[in-house]
């Protein structure tokens, strides 16, 4: 892999990495209700399903998901109502903590999985396969280099707006802890993943 690919797919990991999607923002809402010591669990999960979907669409497998239209749907529905169903969980707590009581547990392996139900992460995969890997000389060597590098690039945005969540805990609390700030911050972050999902159902 020359300088210029390479140069082009760091871009392409830094704007997809870094910009607002499901996977930071339930990496923001988790660290902000319940520390950033729950949150890592998470955090850690999507770099590790999202190489493993590298991986998988790197090998072939993927282009099963673009040539049956069903696959494609069932994985579209499968996300949209996860994420639907994370966004309701997420509107409804209301102070710090309460994220528990509302069955916010997003932990390691519905991180994993939830990687594998976003169209958005099927679609970013077969455009780098296709764009880096595929039809190469070398697609064994460059796959290697690739998945560390997305791998990296998605520890450090999802672990950045972890931080971040965790760092406004105190302010979210609000005076005397009425938590009013925190209705608003998670009727946010819902509201996101809210129109994420309609995003993806119109992919």
């Amino acid at each position: 892999m020359n300088w210029q690919e390479l140069s082009a797919l760091l871009v392409l990991a830094t704007a997809m990495s870094f910009t607002p999607g499901p996977n930071t923002t339930l990496s923001t809402a988790l660290a902000a209700n319940r520390g950033l010591r729950h949150a890592l669990p998470f955090v850690c999960a999507v770099p590790v399903g999202w190489s493993a979907l590298l991986l998988i669409c790197g090998l072939g497998l993927g282009a099963l998901v673009v040539a049956a239209p069903l696959l494609n749907g069932a994985i579209k529905l499968a996300g949209v109502a996860y994420l639907l169903w994370l966004a309701w969980k997420l509107s409804q707590a209301r102070q710090l903590g309460e994220a528990d009581a509302a069955n916010l547990r997003v932990g390691f392996w519905q991180g994993v999985a939830l990687q594998f139900v976003n169209i958005k992460a099927w679609m970013l995969a077969l455009a780098i396969v296709s764009g880096w890997i595929a039809g190469r000389p070398d697609p064994s060597q460059r796959l290697a280099l690739v998945i560390p590098i997305m791998l990296a690039f998605a520890l450090a945005s999802n672990l950045s707006y972890a931080l971040a969540g965790s760092l406004l805990r105190t302010w979210l609390s609000g005076p005397h802890g009425t938590g009013q700030r925190l209705v608003w911050f998670n009727r946010g972050m819902a509201g996101v993943l809210f129109i994420t999902a309609l995003w993806m159902l119109a992919l």
